[in-house]
């Protein structure tokens, strides 16, 4: 596998923000986000070349207190190598809680059931609205996550068009988050409280302890 770095950090999204969590970044990605905060990620030039085995070593050695905690599988776009399915699996199967962040934009089929998935979808603003592959809508759970994040109010409105016609009550879980600096999490805060519907505001928590720094 493609590997552009492994670490532990705090969790900084989702509905798991704040707990401890070793990192799984894939190299490699078919989108190319205006707000992409990773673009180290989406090549796969310099990347390591690791056996699933090595990436499981390496996880345990980063993890240290942590073992049997809490890993996400993140990239670039992570389900674009095969490979992935097989290290959720293997890495549920040793006790761990698995997340696995994707665009959405490639098949969700063949993920482990135990994995959370959480799909980042496409506002206007990130250059990719209508990436996503609607047949993946079947495949969502109430234990997974969708996450949207918003730029402006254009972005606001077609995430809250997209749940009212297509999440209905597959999960719960659903996310806003801000992109950051271009988007005062107040404002949308004030979008949210005044339409009442049913999201969690999402900041990047990591990026107000650690700032940009790579690795964090």
């Amino acid at each position: 596998m493609l590997v552009s770095e492994i670490f532990l950090s705090m969790q900084g999204e989702s509905t798991y923000a704040g707990l401890p969590c070793v990192f799984v970044r894939l190299a490699g990605c078919n989108l190319s986000c205006s707000w992409c905060d990773t673009q180290y990620a989406r090549s796969t030039e310099g990347a390591r070349e690791l056996s699933i085995d090595e990436i499981l070593e390496e996880v345990k050695r980063k993890a240290g207190l942590y073992r049997s905690g809490l890993v996400e599988i993140t990239g670039g776009e992570p389900l674009l190598q095969e490979e992935a399915k097989e290290l959720a699996r293997r890495l549920i199967d040793a006790g761990d809680t698995v997340l696995i962040e994707t665009n959405g934009s490639v098949p969700l089929s063949g993920l482990d059931k135990r994995a959370v998935k959480i799909i980042d979808f496409k506002c206007p603003s990130s250059g990719h609205a209508g990436s996503f592959l609607m047949e993946n809508l079947g495949l969502i759970t109430p234990e997974d996550e969708l996450k949207f994040v918003i730029g402006n109010r254009d972005d606001y409105e077609f995430a809250k068009r997209f749940i009212d016609e297509y999440v209905e009550d597959r999960t719960a879980k659903v996310l806003f988050a801000p992109v950051k600096p271009d988007l005062d999490p107040a404002l949308l805060a004030e979008w949210i409280l005044k339409d009442g519907i049913k999201v969690r505001l999402q900041l990047q928590l990591h990026k107000y302890i650690w700032s940009d720094e790579r690795g964090r």
